[in-house]
């Protein structure tokens, strides 16, 4: 969409104020609003914002910064009353000498597929984002009881948690999310709304749209939608496993050779040999909370162990069984993320674990596709050269200080800014005393 093209799009949608989105190095969205008269000066200027209290952004001397819009991502948000009509649109952020910002999380993954593009190829990325609804406990607590009865792909013709999620699929829709299914997934009150793949910029930019729409229309029903990956104990936590596949510019898809035993070409075997081989320091980022790792444990269907396979869903990455006539649709299901993540540093680092495999030509090991790993003990295990993932976020940051691929693929300024953060919620969440303390110690100790 070209300014002036957007500028008569934003008028016969009769919008009143334009927020500009961007994200912090958490991923958190951080909005600079205008009124929609201004937009014009914002599209051939850009917009000044004081950069300095952003997470992981700019020292208080550096703090100037300067949103660019990008037009192309430019939607209605559908839950804004028509008096107050609001139009949203993601920035890419400039210094003020005119480069890109080095800290901005979008910018990285835009760096990345650049790379790529030299190469001929796009990096697609489908992911299956879950969340919970939850009913709030008096006007300030949040009571983390499902708001629903269903089970995965239950069907109730009385259930209000569908007819929520048929209003999310339908404002997703209007906000050009290309909407493939919606359902209940294993957990009650655990949900899933499933969209088109697209390449890995345009499906970030939709990963984020998903997840603050899905609060926003949550909230008008009274509820709280939460994407935190283990909001309670003893159930299925919430992942977001990520279908992703190389395709060349003219639509070949590079996963896919027939002639192969497990139909996968040598760029597919090197794309899955990278992210085995990088998985733990990849964890870092793509499960990126305190919370992440209470999910990743034996059980509840998360994937713990690094291994892939065809049919096998304890394997850490999946690759759907093929069928015949569907060579496009040959794809590697990366089970570990969670939509905690941000989504623009993820799928940075993913790509990159996949084409150092491909570059360094790393071996593919044999597919788990005949052993649930679940049911191994650990010296079956050691014996068949199962790693497992880290067991918490500091194990995990530990892991992603000593790659040199993945810390190269952030960015010095990126990566400082990210550990940064993520050491505070380690040191912070190790000196909170939880109610499993008080009721294991309180009266014995």
């Amino acid at each position: 969409m070209k300014p002036e093209e957007m500028l008569k799009t934003v008028k016969a949608d009769q919008v009143k104020f334009i927020s500009l989105q961007f994200t912090d190095v958490t991923g958190a969205v951080k909005s600079v609003d205008i009124p929609v008269n201004r937009l014009p000066q914002a599209l051939e200027e850009g917009v000044w914002f004081d950069g300095s209290s952003i997470e992981g952004f700019a020292r208080i001397q550096e703090s100037d910064m300067r949103l660019e819009i990008d037009t192309t991502t430019y939607a209605v948000l559908p839950w804004t009353p028509p008096e107050l009509r609001r139009a949203r649109v993601f920035c890419d952020i400039y210094t003020p000498s005119g480069e890109p910002f080095v800290g901005d999380p979008r910018g990285t993954l835009k760096s990345i597929l650049a790379k790529l593009d030299q190469r001929g190829w796009v990096y697609n990325v489908g992911p299956e984002p879950e969340f919970f609804l939850f009913r709030r406990n008096g006007t300030d607590m949040i009571h983390p009881v499902p708001h629903d009865v269903g089970g995965y792909f239950d069907f109730s013709a009385n259930d209000e948690a569908v007819r929520v999620r048929t209003e999310l699929m339908e404002a997703l829709a209007s906000m050009g999310l290309d909407i493939e299914m919606g359902h209940h997934e294993v957990a009650l009150g655990q949900h899933e709304i499933d969209f088109q793949y697209a390449d890995a910029l345009r499906t970030a930019d939709n990963v984020l749209t998903l997840k603050y729409t899905v609060k926003a229309i949550a909230a008008q029903h009274g509820l709280v939608a939460s994407f935190m990956p283990k909001p309670i104990f003893g159930i299925n936590g919430s992942g977001m496993h990520c279908h992703q596949s190389l395709f060349s510019k003219d639509g070949k898809n590079l996963f896919s050779d027939p002639t192969n035993e497990y139909h996968l070409s040598e760029i597919g075997r090197g794309f899955i040999a990278g992210q085995l081989h990088h998985a733990r320091a990849l964890s870092a980022v793509v499960a990126p909370t305190v919370n992440s790792y209470k999910r990743l444990v034996p059980g509840y269907e998360a994937p713990v162990y690094i291994g892939w396979a065809q049919i096998n869903r304890s394997a850490l990455i999946r690759i759907p069984q093929f069928t015949k006539g569907r060579e496009k649709s040959v794809r590697a299901e990366l089970r570990c993320p969670d939509p905690s993540c941000n989504p623009y540093l993820a799928f940075t680092v993913m790509l990159a674990a996949a084409l150092d495999g491909i570059d360094r030509k790393l071996p593919c090991p044999q597919p788990l596709n005949n052993v649930n790993v679940y049911h191994l003990t650990p010296e079956e295990r050691a014996e068949m050269n199962i790693a497992e993932l880290p067991g918490s976020l500091s194990e995990a940051l530990r892991e992603l200080e000593k790659d040199e691929v993945l810390k190269e693929a952030l960015g010095p300024f990126t990566y400082d800014a990210f550990t940064r953060a993520k050491w505070a919620e380690v040191e912070e969440s190790r000196m909170k005393v939880t109610d499993w303390e008080l009721e294991r110690y309180l009266e014995i100790a």
